[in-house]
């Protein structure tokens, strides 16, 4: 088997044309090309590419509506499948930049190193080198420059190998923001594939907070309740469940946001989760081992 091939992917949602040139234009740079470039128009059109230096075409694809984040990025890996010819795809955030020129070609490395790795996640800092902690995929005030085996991984910069994706499925796109890298995660690691964070992959990316989308106190109680009915073992879930509420009202100081929070958990309670998949009691061992049980 040769060397794995790469695509890079970009969902955007056209606000942020300035910095999606950058991160193109850093992608360029790289010192092994992407095979492909795929950037979706996320409800919003999309300039003409050409006018950058880069390697190769850029696949566009331009959707009606906003089908969120795990959507968008739906809509990548189906376009990347047409053309048949990718083994890993590098998700990246349309405000991130790669720094250093070899991220590519360590991704590369790693995955012709274990044909068991699904997923890598990389390292996300802002400006200043710092990264913040729940970019850190640990629990606990974890150095983000210690790498390893871990059971999550990092929305706005990671790489995902086809043949996992084919197994366990894509990204939930119902979920449309939040925890929807926390779903897949837990499909992988039930299928056996291992999830590596390598903090050598660096995405500079501004420092932001996720409470900054207007929807994130509803849909991150929703999506919370909706991932627990969906992948945990049903003795599992009033567990989990229970020590996500106490630790929201103990972090919580927004009157707003415990109400739109609270509205959300009630609607994930009453509505749908869609396909109830839950894990094996080994994987639930497994990433207890790995230093996150799946109740935390």
């Amino acid at each position: 088997m040769g060397a794995p091939r790469i695509a890079v992917a970009v969902v955007t949602m056209g606000n942020r044309p300035d910095e999606v040139d950058a991160l193109l234009e850093s992608v360029a740079k790289q010192d092994v090309p992407p095979e492909r470039i795929v950037v979706v128009g996320n409800g919003c059109p999309l300039p003409d590419f050409a006018r950058l230096s880069l390697p190769g075409e850029v696949t566009t694809v331009e959707l009606d509506e906003n089908l969120g984040c795990p959507g968008g990025r739906n809509a990548a890996l189906a376009r990347l499948r047409e053309f048949g010819d990718i083994d890993v795809v590098v998700d990246l955030d349309d405000d991130g930049l790669l720094v250093d020129a070899d991220v590519l070609r360590r991704v590369r490395d790693l995955y012709a190193a274990d044909e068991r790795l699904g997923i890598v996640g990389f390292r996300i800092a802002d400006e200043l080198g710092e990264t913040q902690q729940r970019h850190v995929p640990r629990i606990g005030n974890s150095d983000p420059l210690r790498g390893g085996y871990v059971t999550g991984f990092l929305g706005g910069g990671h790489a995902l190998r086809m043949a996992m994706l084919d197994e366990v499925g894509d990204w939930p796109a119902e979920f449309f923001f939040a925890h929807e890298e926390t779903d897949l995660a837990w499909r992988a690691v039930d299928a056996g594939w291992r999830i590596l964070y390598a903090p050598e992959l660096l995405l500079r990316h501004p420092k932001t907070s996720p409470a900054r989308h207007a929807i994130y106190f509803r849909v991150n109680a929703r999506n919370r309740v909706w991932l627990a009915r969906r992948r945990l073992p049903l003795a599992l879930v009033p567990v989990h469940l229970g020590v996500w509420v106490l630790l929201t009202l103990a972090r919580n100081r927004s009157g707003a946001g415990l109400r739109a929070w609270a509205g959300g958990f009630v609607e994930g309670v009453r509505e749908s989760a869609g396909e109830r998949r839950p894990m094996r009691w080994r994987t639930v061992w497994r990433l207890t081992r790995l230093g996150r049980p799946p109740v935390i």
